[in-house]
């Protein structure tokens, strides 16, 4: 195994080493004590070029954010801070987070064509610092001061917006919430059963972060039976795109299924790159359902 392998196999176990410890505690690392954090609940981002982290990278930062106590949920690298005029503040220490993707060797693609078949690639995971504005001097206010918050009631109109321009067959009524994957349906209680209707929204954002999943849209394999590993990697999925799409509205994400810890512990510490596969799917099916809240303005 050469360096950028064994760099790549280290990062998976480290992150998923951290996920469990924290969930062997009892605390879900997509669901975090908001209420104590110095910055309100949003999706962590880069300062400089504005665009949001995606995937396990939330996950590392919102843990640094409650850890550090920041005020900001805006991060840049050490030559953003330079080149924006700022700098990093002596002793401090950045946060690891990582890229990954895929490339084709040199040659592959050619060799491919003669061999009548695909061209392989090689996947990488590249890590990069990055540093919370908190931990820097210097930057201009543009990118320090306090971000717009949508009012809050404003938020939730919003959420219903989202509902109604997807185009889901979302029903309600029934006494539990669930998604049916044959039949390409949520239900959903009505909002009088729920003793705050910001949980209502949060229970349906779960159920549609599922949605997400249908053949005909994410296409993920939602087969698995109760009980299952299948089904344990999809509601993992579930509950953080209803975590990533709640922050991303301004909704402090709460915890849905606690109950599923133990086979969420068990699917983790068979595979240590399901974190980030279940992170990747989750910001796909957030996004997936952001796009409609667009729609809905």
């Amino acid at each position: 195994m050469n360096e950028t392998e064994n760099d790549r196999q280290s990062l998976y176990a480290e992150v998923t080493s951290r996920v469990i410890a924290e969930l062997e505690a009892g605390r879900l690392p997509w669901v975090q004590p908001w209420d104590g954090a110095a910055c309100g609940c949003t999706m962590p981002h880069n300062a400089g070029t504005g665009r949001r982290y995606s995937g396990i990278n939330v996950l590392i930062l919102w843990a640094a954010v409650i850890e550090g106590g920041y005020q900001s949920q805006r991060w840049l690298t050490y030559r953003q801070a330079q080149a924006a005029g700022g700098n990093v503040c002596k002793g401090e220490r950045g946060t690891t987070v990582c890229y990954a993707d895929r490339f084709t060797p040199k040659g592959e693609e050619a060799r491919a064509r003669d061999e009548d078949r695909d061209a392989r690639q090689i996947a990488f995971l590249k890590r990069f610092t990055v540093f919370n504005v908190d931990q820097c001097e210097g930057l201009p206010e543009m990118l320090t001061g306090a971000p717009d918050v949508p009012a809050a009631a404003d938020i939730l109109p919003q959420v219903q917006a989202l509902i109604d321009a997807s185009g889901a067959d979302f029903r309600v009524g029934d006494a539990e919430a669930y998604y049916s994957p044959g039949a390409d349906f949520v239900v959903v209680p009505p909002q009088a059963a729920f003793h705050e209707p910001i949980n209502w929204y949060r229970t349906a954002l779960h159920e549609l972060g599922h949605w997400t999943g249908h053949r005909s849209r994410l296409d993920r394999d939602q087969r698995g039976g109760f009980g299952s590993g299948d089904y344990a990697r999809e509601e993992l999925v579930a509950e953080m795109a209803s975590a990533f799409a709640c922050a991303s509205l301004s909704i402090a994400p709460t915890v849905r299924h606690a109950d599923y810890i133990g086979s969420w512990l068990a699917v983790l510490r068979e595979d240590e790159k399901a974190i980030f596969r279940a992170a990747s799917a989750a910001s796909k099916a957030a996004d997936y359902l952001l796009a409609f809240a667009q729609e809905g303005v």
